[in-house]
């Protein structure tokens, strides 16, 4: 009997979704480049999820049922290429290859082009949730050979997470590298709602004293309000969390974070389009600046500031501070989504922004509750330009926006950072805001290049250049 599907690259998520297949009832052939990984998978795990191995790849191939269905979980990048180069001579006319990798969207653009001139389909589908996810229901974001969905659908959309009323967190998002982009924005929105939440933790625990205890049942309690999440449920794990010796093992961990790129493109990407994803961006420096641990220290003996600490009423502050982090991750939904517009009018992807919201309601890193009101948004206005301007998301603002302004001031005075609140902070009195001073950039710009402006007694469109220096007293 041929296989349903065959995997490539037996790492955590290669080997977790091979079985969460498998579970499910498909076929499963596998093969990973190290024939001792193969052996040790199927020793552990294979034989009794019925899941067979090939210990070359033209086996592999030979073992699949048509068209033939492939999923690579291998090293993004050029480790992708390689396969795809020792597949296409092994394949035929209408076989899938489906990239489950962080690939870069471009890298899928490309990859998708190319194979559909060799008469094969190529999927680039984002896969998050972790190893738990990749076992048990990730969220799935496929896009790439519209012709490949069919072939796929039932498999990836019986592995996936489920919403309560049953519909799995995987769906179809467009064509060419649409997957992968949603993809990179939802990891973008991830750093920025690790952010939000590092920066309330900072706010505690220097500036208010808070033991962990304290902070570990703050968390949680907000798990009951609009602020419940994944990463909320985590982070109030991780409070309570205590090393072998009973203190709490969270400040044994050096206070500089990694990061693997995708939040960078997301960036990348931002200013490529013209997109204020400035929570994000803030996101990623704030991860580069802790990655320079060694400066710090060397700057905290010779620079001043006030001293982080906050006075005053511990539990009106600590509200605030819920509101600041609520407010300031609305904002950086609005932003996301933002982003995905323009990139859909870029590359020509026909999004559905209600129906990724849902991709990411269960399943993935960033799943929390105020995904089911970004849906309900775009079900009021599919072509709402920003989601702050939302009835309910205006209205979810307006009620923490004085916390948010007393957040961002405390922290100011008490010389704690919280680039995340302000910057988003900024963004939202920029875009409330109908006169900028961006008037004044502009002159600069044709009084020293000549790069002309408009102006406001004009019709837009029209260019107006002045001889700056002719008008000088």
């Amino acid at each position: 009997m041929k296989a349903d599907i065959a995997v490539i690259g037996l790492a955590v998520m290669g080997r977790n979704l091979a079985l969460n297949m498998a579970d499910h009832g498909h076929t499963v052939a596998v093969y990973n480049r190290t024939t001792s990984k193969t052996d040790a998978f199927m020793a552990e795990e294979g034989e009794a999820a019925g899941i067979t191995a090939a210990a070359t790849l033209e086996e592999l191939v030979e073992g699949l049922a048509t068209p033939r269905r492939i999923m690579l979980m291998v090293q993004a990048g050029g480790g992708t290429d390689a396969v795809i180069e020792q597949l296409v001579p092994l394949l035929d006319d209408g076989d899938i290859i489906i990239d489950g990798g962080n690939a870069h969207f471009e890298d899928t653009i490309r990859r998708t082009a190319e194979l559909e001139d060799k008469g094969l389909l190529f999927i680039g589908t984002g896969v998050s949730g972790g190893e738990e996810g990749a076992r048990y229901g990730p969220s799935i974001m496929p896009g790439g050979s519209p012709a490949a969905w069919p072939a796929v659908k039932d498999i990836l959309q019986s592995i996936a997470a489920k919403v309560a009323d049953g519909t799995p967190c995987c769906d179809w998002v467009g064509s060419d590298g649409a997957g992968h982009y949603v993809k990179m924005v939802h990891n973008g929105i991830e750093y920025g709602d690790m952010q939000v939440l590092a920066e309330a933790y900072s706010l505690m625990h220097d500036g208010l004293g808070m033991t962990h205890d304290e902070m570990a049942a703050t968390f949680r309690s907000w798990r009951d309000g609009p602020l419940d999440s994944y990463l909320t449920d985590i982070t109030a794990d991780i409070m309570a969390a205590r090393d072998e010796d009973g203190e709490p093992l969270l400040e044994k961990i050096l206070d500089a974070a990694g990061q693997k790129g995708t939040g960078k493109w997301t960036g990348i990407s931002s200013l490529t389009l013209g997109v204020p994803v400035t929570l994000v961006a803030e996101a990623v420096y704030a991860r580069v600046v802790s990655a320079l641990k060694e400066q710090r220290v060397a700057a905290s003996a010779v620079l001043t500031g006030p001293a982080p600490t906050i006075g005053g009423d511990r539990e009106a502050i600590v509200a605030d501070i819920h509101d600041a982090l609520y407010a300031s991750k609305i904002v950086s939904y609005a932003q996301g989504f933002m982003l995905l517009r323009e990139a859909a009018a870029e590359y020509d992807w026909d999004l559905d922004y209600g129906a990724i919201a849902y991709l990411w309601r269960e399943g993935c890193i960033i799943r929390s509750a105020l995904l089911e009101h970004i849906k309900a948004g775009f079900g009021r206005d599919p072509d709402v330009a920003s989601l702050v301007t939302d009835d309910y998301f205006r209205a979810e603002i307006e009620a923490a926006q004085d916390g948010w302004r007393r957040t961002v001031v405390r922290a100011v005075e008490a010389g704690i950072p919280v680039p995340a609140y302000s910057s988003a902070l900024a963004f939202y009195d920029g875009y409330r805001t109908a006169r900028l001073p961006a008037n004044l950039i502009q002159a600069q710009r044709d009084y020293f290049g000549a790069h002309t402006y408009e102006r406001v007694d004009r019709e837009r469109g029209e260019a107006f250049h002045t001889e700056w220096a002719d008008l000088r007293d």
